[in-house]
């Protein structure tokens, strides 16, 4: 079956076709579909900066299968701080397994990540990054008609940096990769992306990298955000596999007097 392939044009040669047009369960013409990534790609774009100053607290499950055979056991339990200050992410490791530390987030070993709040989606969006999409269905989510659509992005035109912390340092590289969008009907927001990473370079000690975001809204200072609430990630290296689950709680508005209560250490 044929799939029709959007690229980003100037929204001059295209006009705006009604975004309720596509809210009918027939297959959206391609004007329709590429009036939809155009105001899906306004609203990426436009993202982190729409963000005010918060805090949240990241709890990411950690699990690693050592011979990589499907079998996941239990690595750690990290509670983070996360801040997002002026378009950029702070995170502050607090808990490890529920008991304080004092080491850095940056430093841990194993698969960390970062880049859920506005990040990924401008990577995807990102005219310069020439990402294909293809419609592929509707779907409702949390009550919102949404349509899903899968892209691509060649490593010529990518900026997703793909890192990898090893004994002898930090090891990284430019990828390609591929995913999936899932666009609000009504908004044109993002409910839900993922991105697997292509072409990786041997050099990165990385043979896969998958990932996936799940947004809802959250309240910040009286106004609701479509924010992060879930995050899964899957690395596959020649030693092992690691997964990594996240979820983000307690979403609030930032200021130099916000203090964070992690409850009693288990």
């Amino acid at each position: 079956m044929n799939q029709m392939v959007l690229r980003a044009f100037k929204p001059v040669l295209i006009g705006w076709v009604a975004w309720a047009a596509l809210a009918g369960p027939q297959r959206p013409s391609y004007l329709e579909s590429l009036a939809a990534i155009e105001k899906s790609r306004a609203v990426a774009l436009d993202y982190a900066r729409s963000l005010p100053d918060f805090m949240c607290t990241e709890v990411i499950e950690r699990s690693a299968d050592p011979r990589r055979i499907g079998r996941w056991l239990p690595a750690d339990t990290l509670t983070v701080e996360l801040r997002y200050v002026d378009r950029m992410e702070d995170h502050k490791l607090a808990l490890i397994d529920g008991k304080p530390t004092e080491i850095q987030y940056e430093s841990l070993g194993g698969a960390i990540g970062w880049g859920e709040f506005g990040a990924m989606l401008h990577d995807i969006f990102d005219p310069s990054s020439e990402a294909q999409f293809h419609w592929e269905s509707w779907k409702n989510v949390r009550k919102h008609r949404a349509a899903v659509y899968s892209y691509v992005v060649e490593p010529s035109h990518s900026h997703y940096t793909l890192g990898f912390r090893v004994r002898d340092g930090w090891r990284e590289g430019i990828v390609g990769f591929h995913g999936v969008v899932t666009i609000d009907g009504e908004t044109g927001g993002v409910l839900h992306l993922s991105y697997d990473a292509d072409h990786i370079p041997k050099s990165i000690g990385i043979e896969a990298s998958s990932s996936s975001v799940d947004y809802d809204y959250a309240a910040v200072g009286g106004r609701d955000y479509l924010l992060p609430a879930t995050a899964d990630t899957v690395l596959e290296s020649p030693q092992a596999w690691a997964r990594n689950h996240a979820e983000f709680r307690g979403y609030r508005k930032f200021s130099s007097e916000s203090t964070v209560d992690f409850g009693t250490a288990k």
